[in-house]
């Protein structure tokens, strides 16, 4: 995860509405379905699909009346603390 991508969809998310976002995933999703797609590609995908859930998740945050650095950064800390279990 890249968190300058995901506080930039947040921004996008924020701006415009988290239906694209939600589209764009499933879309992804869907092309992931290729049986010729090599594993690089899949990895390329599966890091923009962690990315736009990710800025979901800190949009819902600031939704919730947090500020954009403290849902980023709490964001990543449950992203590290699930990587070191």
């Amino acid at each position: 995860m890249k968190l300058p991508v995901i506080k930039h969809l947040a921004g996008f998310i924020a701006e415009n509405d988290e239906d694209y976002v939600l589209e764009t995933i499933e879309t992804l999703e869907s092309i992931t379905e290729v049986s010729s797609l090599k594993d690089e590609e899949l990895d390329v995908i599966g890091e923009l699909i962690s990315n736009l859930y990710g800025a979901l998740e800190v949009q819902k945050s600031i939704k919730e009346g947090k500020p954009q650095k403290e849902a980023l950064n709490e964001f990543m800390q449950r992203v590290v603390g699930s990587i070191d279990k």
